[in-house]
């Protein structure tokens, strides 16, 4: 994913201190930096890395004009005017990046300045899968506990059934009754029956409910209903069965239940917007700008796959620049790699061979690097094995959980009609 593709793009103008005037142009946020690109020369007047800032603040020039000013390290202030829409949305989406922070501080300190090698890239993308591996597996193994609670729960409610159903036929016919059962009412019975369903029915559709309204991911996110004109800080939360747009304060703002939304547009891999149609009334369509975007991108893609539409300015972040002197375009790693190995020359004198060469020459991942995603690959197998085998056990006993919930609601609502038929 490309560093230098904007993120999102304000024109405005910058104050040049040492010429003191202000030059218009755009202010464009990248990944990591914040850029601001003269309209008239194309030269970038400006351009820090978001952990370079100290502080934001939206301040006065010359006591009239309205501005935003970041403050950079070394007491280094920049100052912003005429931004469009306005300067409120500018500084609650540049805020919001900067507390996100989309990498940590020492990587955007790095930034292009040391690029790290293959192997440290790998073995980073292994750790980040190795932890939510972990975190799942721990998720498992209590989703497993109360699983065997449950099971422990039903037996003991099963053993207290059978309890109850000698003790009611004991009642139904007792020993001093020569006709056998007791006589009662026919709308009695109904009226019994009629309680027992709906008891069962409400039970059930309670822990429905409970079930949808599980929340999946929840991400802060700057949002705002229509154009990008009103954005403000919020939360965006991904359920089981909706989605929902909330303030900072946890206020609903408004929920799309899941049949409801009818189109997801993904503009960059932190800016999406949710649309929901209507005849004869405008549609409803709520923007989200987050960090953590690509978090719940992964949950949505799994739901709404066939409502996910992706722009085409999503492309521009899908490009990688190339990293590998062997990467050329139209031909395979290997036809690269062979073909630049076959550009070396057969006897080359000690100390001429190029940069180059010796950067052909030099493996991408070390012997040691190698070494340490063998192990932490050998860890994922374990994992991902014991993963399989604890829901391989857990989907059996969520089937015999399910065979009894229905024959222990079965025989509760029985009894019910029973005890109320005594009375």
């Amino acid at each position: 994913m490309s560093r230098d593709v904007p993120i999102h793009s304000w024109p405005g103008s910058y104050y040049i201190n040492s010429e003191k005037r202000w030059e218009n142009g755009t202010l464009s946020l990248t990944r990591t930096t914040v850029r601001f690109v003269s309209t008239q020369t194309k030269e970038t007047l400006t351009s820090f890395h978001l952990s370079r800032i100290v502080e934001m603040k939206m301040e006065s020039s010359s006591f009239i004009f309205s501005t935003l000013t970041v403050l950079e390290e070394g007491n280094v202030k920049h100052w912003f005017g005429s931004l469009k829409p306005n300067r409120v949305v500018v500084y609650n989406v540049l805020e919001h990046f900067w507390r996100e922070r989309l990498l940590s501080p020492d990587s955007e300190a790095r930034g292009a300045e040391s690029q790290p090698s293959k192997g440290r890239e790998l073995i980073g993308l292994v750790a980040g899968a190795q932890r939510r591996l972990e975190d799942t597996g721990r998720v498992l193994s209590h989703q497993g506990e109360q699983f065997d609670d449950m099971m422990q729960g039903l037996e003991k409610i099963d053993s207290d059934l059978g309890v109850a159903d000698k003790l009611l036929s004991e009642l139904e016919s007792p020993a001093w009754w020569p006709f056998g059962k007791l006589p009662w009412k026919t709308h009695q019975e109904a009226k019994a029956e009629d309680a027992a369903r709906a008891a069962a029915a409400a039970a059930a559709s309670a822990g429905k409910g409970s079930a949808r309204n599980k929340v999946i991911a929840s991400i802060p996110a700057v949002v705002s209903r229509g154009s990008d004109s009103d954005l403000k800080p919020g939360c965006f939360l991904v359920l089981v069965s909706s989605l929902e747009v909330r303030d900072t304060n946890c206020q609903l703002l408004h929920r799309f239940e899941r049949n409801e939304v009818d189109e997801i547009r993904v503009h960059n891999p932190y800016e999406i917007s949710v649309r929901q149609r209507f005849i004869g009334k405008p549609d409803i369509c709520y923007r989200f700008l987050s960090a953590k975007m690509p978090e719940a991108m992964s949950v949505l893609e799994m739901q709404y796959k066939k409502k996910v539409e992706f722009t085409s300015e999503f492309s521009a972040f899908k490009a990688t620049p190339v990293s590998s002197p062997c990467d050329m375009e139209g031909k395979s790693w290997n036809e690269g790699l062979l073909q630049k190995c076959q550009e070396l020359p057969l006897e080359v004198p000690a100390g001429e061979l190029s940069q180059l060469q010796v950067h052909v020459l030099q493996p991408s991942v070390s012997q040691a690097e190698a070494q340490e995603l063998k192990q932490m690959l050998m860890q994922l197998k374990t994992l991902a094995l014991e993963a399989e085998t604890e829901l391989e056990r857990q989907d059996e006993v969520l089937d015999v959980l399910t065979s009894s919930t229905d024959r222990a609601t079965m025989h509760i609502g029985k009894h019910t009609c029973r005890m109320k038929k005594l009375l």
